[in-house]
């Protein structure tokens, strides 16, 4: 079985604050397999055990418990994506709370989180399930702050929960703990999450406007039933996420899905393609794009594609694209150059036409 998929929305903010305390967020990031570059990729699937990994090596590399914390500090409301369109336009918070916990999977694969009622009261109880037996005290922390923020802008700042629970133990310092929740904290919990009054989640959505809430529920509908990822597609997206750092095997990724060599090998054979043919594929579409470009050298394509020397680099460009990496350059940027030479003779003919009349 695959293992979770999270969204680098999750990480929203961490080169910032990473600099903010003095660390190398960069150098941590690679630490795990994830690029730095990939932040800026928001809606982009990495292995949810990445995420939980580089939280708590940042914890312990800045020395603050409280990291998640104040990494949540740096979300808002869009960072969970096209669903947050939705969310914003719920009548009330019990139902927007609804529509997060449905649609769930469509930004952490490995978060869950469940709602139960009882004499007046509602406990949102939140879990993490990485994969694997990690640590996830930080993931954890940065679930319930996120969902605590998200009833704080639906409900506005006057409301505050009964209580916030978690099952790890007390930090040292708590101090951000309670300025962030406002509420009684309980630690060594049998469960993490937050309690409220249920009367609280009946509330209007002060972010709400009723003439919109036809158009959000509309475009829920177009992207709210992805199909599935498919172990090809998963096994795309980390040979991207990988081959910047080296370490593109198919050992590591198969490490990375939860599953061994042969399992990997037997599903993709069931599909026509092999490891390599997925490798290449996945490099050519790459290569394409940064050698079309100017941004990068090849040397720097070359090292980023995980090629041994340049000249592998430029043999293996010539058996894909039948030209060398300095031909498709050069050919591309006369293309361009070609065409917006064509969209500026357009546009001067179009000013010094005279109309008729």
């Amino acid at each position: 079985m695959a293992k979770p998929l999270a969204r680098y929305a999750a990480l929203t903010g961490y080169i910032e604050l990473g600099r903010m305390l003095h660390m190398n967020p960069a150098e941590l990031l690679r630490s795990v397999g994830l690029d730095p570059a990939g932040i800026a990729l928001q809606d982009q699937w990495v292995p949810a055990t990445a995420i939980a990994r580089v939280l708590e090596l940042s914890a312990a590399a800045s020395g603050h418990e409280d990291f998640a914390l104040k990494l949540a500090e740096h979300r808002r409301l869009s960072t969970l994506g096209p669903l947050s369109v939705s969310i914003r336009e719920e009548p009330d918070a019990r139902s927007a709370l609804g529509m997060l916990i449905r649609y769930q999977h469509m930004y952490n694969e490995a978060l869950y989180i469940r709602m139960t009622e009882r004499d007046g009261l509602s406990a949102i109880q939140i879990s993490i399930d990485p994969g694997e037996p990690i640590p996830i005290r930080q993931s954890i922390e940065l679930a319930v702050t996120v969902v605590h923020q998200l009833l704080r802008n639906l409900l506005g700042d006057r409301w505050n929960p009964v209580s916030v629970c978690f099952e790890h133990r007390r930090p040292a310092d708590d101090a951000t703990h309670r300025r962030m929740f406002g509420a009684a904290l309980s630690f060594d919990h049998d469960f993490s999450g937050i309690v409220t009054y249920t009367r609280d989640l009946d509330e209007p959505n002060r972010l709400s406007d009723p003439g919109l809430r036809s158009y959000a529920k509309q475009f829920l509908d177009t992207i709210s039933a992805p199909e599935q990822p498919t172990l090809e597609g998963r096994v795309r997206e980390l040979i991207e996420l990988l081959l910047p750092t080296g370490r593109c095997s198919i050992d590591q990724v198969a490490r990375s899905l939860g599953v061994d060599r042969r399992t990997l090998h037997r599903h993709l054979t069931k599909s026509g393609q092999t490891f390599t043919s997925v490798l290449d594929a996945t490099r050519a579409e790459l290569a394409n794009r940064m050698v079309s470009g100017s941004r990068y050298s090849f040397i720097e394509i070359s090292e980023m594609l995980a090629f041994s020397t340049p000249a592998s680099f430029t043999r293996w460009f010539n058996r894909q694209f039948g030209v060398s990496p300095r031909q498709w350059r050069k050919r591309t940027a006369a293309t361009a150059a070609a065409a917006l030479e064509l969209d500026t003779d357009v546009s001067r003919n179009g000013q010094n036409r005279v109309p008729k009349g």
